[in-house]
């Protein structure tokens, strides 16, 4: 299973928005979604059929970004939850919450005063 980082800009959001959102949520085993037009998706679909799937959602005046990513990320005035799709086989957790496995030092602090804390490539 890979992680894609999946990025859209909509010329007319509230036209494709939430079409797009119940695609991704429907292409992956679980997703996230830290920024308003930014998701990851863990999934097995091929890179190319989820950028072939939400394209066609698109009009011409959009655009979108699919790629592979790592799990390492650096976060500011943002959060990321993982979630997955409910079963109706699963009865004992209903939570849809799945943990995101990042070391603590990937994730930069500060307050609102402070400088931005630079974003760190992952090695």
């Amino acid at each position: 299973m890979r992680t894609f980082l999946v990025s859209y800009d909509l010329a007319n959001p509230a036209m494709n928005q939430p079409y797009l959102a119940d695609a991704i949520m429907s292409l992956g085993e679980a997703w996230a979604r830290p920024l308003a037009n930014v998701w990851y998706l863990r999934t097995d679909t091929a890179q190319e059929a989820i950028e072939g799937r939400l394209a066609r959602l698109l009009d011409e005046h959009d655009g979108l970004l699919v790629q592979g990513v790592r799990e390492e990320a650096a976060f500011r005035n943002t959060g990321l939850r993982w979630f997955r799709r409910r079963r109706r086989e699963e009865t004992q957790d209903t939570s849809n919450v799945v943990a995101f496995p990042a070391q603590a030092e990937t994730f930069p602090q500060g307050d609102a005063l402070d400088e931005p804390a630079p974003l760190r490539a992952a090695s």
